[in-house]
């Protein structure tokens, strides 16, 4: 399993990581808050995918502008807690769950690049 050398938090921007293989990745602060591993985040996501008319939920609009990280701790050795500034804490971010959500891979795979558990070095 990839593990990170350095990690970077900007609060108001995004997230990157150098792996230990030298890739590199960014996440937005707005990606990782919509992807969060969390049960309820989970059930939001795939019930938007079968009704693209689903209903957010109040909490969703709690605190009405940019949604900002507050605070991230690192869990064991294994992955990340992101506090979100509507409050959300609940998902924890492990690295294996960082790789497979790099948005990179979507890019990649449109031009045909590696398939999404693989990734490409940074010059």
């Amino acid at each position: 399993m990839l593990t990170p050398s350095h990690i970077d938090l900007k609060k108001d921007r995004g997230l990157t990581i150098q792996w230990s293989d030298g890739s590199t990745s960014y996440y937005s602060i707005a990606y990782l808050r919509k992807m969060s591993p969390s049960a309820d985040a989970r059930e939001l996501r795939q019930q938007m995918t079968k009704n693209p008319l689903t209903v957010l939920p109040a909490s969703a609009f709690k605190n009405a502008g940019p949604i900002v990280a507050t605070t991230a701790e690192l869990v064991g050795n294994y992955a990340l807690r992101i506090t979100f500034s509507d409050g959300h804490s609940t998902g924890i971010y492990s690295w294996e769950y960082l790789r497979q959500i790099d948005p990179r891979n979507d890019e990649l795979r449109a031009e045909g690049g590696p398939p999404a558990s693989e990734t490409t070095k940074t010059p």
